[in-house]
């Protein structure tokens, strides 16, 4: 299990998107949607085809988040300079988590948060 860490607290567990498959499948037609998602490679989304809002942060290449933006069904988040990875999460994740721009996130294989 991958889990999310924000400022080095342990908030979340997290699905990295890294293959084409697993990016293009994103967070569509899912029932339940996982607690956050990591898009590697991504330095933007889009809300086709979804039917609820997601929170959605521009990542840096140190994990610095750059932008958060809150997505809705058929909207976009444009390119940002300097943005390499999107990280998702089911709207209002971000206010509990504390992540806002500036924040660090990073993902820690087996739970391990040193």
């Amino acid at each position: 299990m991958t889990r999310l860490l924000v400022d080095d607290e342990d908030v979340a567990e997290v699905t990295v998107a890294a293959s084409w498959a697993a990016r293009a499948r994103g967070m569509l037609g899912r029932r339940t949607l996982p607690e956050s998602m990591w898009f590697v490679r991504v330095p933007s989304v889009h809300g086709v085809g979804m039917t609820q809002p997601l929170d959605v942060a521009q990542l840096d290449a140190a994990g610095a988040v750059l932008a958060v933006h809150v997505l809705r069904p058929f909207g976009l988040v444009r390119p940002r300079r300097g943005a390499v990875d999107v990280l998702e999460a089911p709207a209002g994740s971000f206010a509990r988590w504390g992540l806002r721009p500036g924040s660090v996130v990073r993902r820690t294989p087996d739970g391990a948060t040193g």
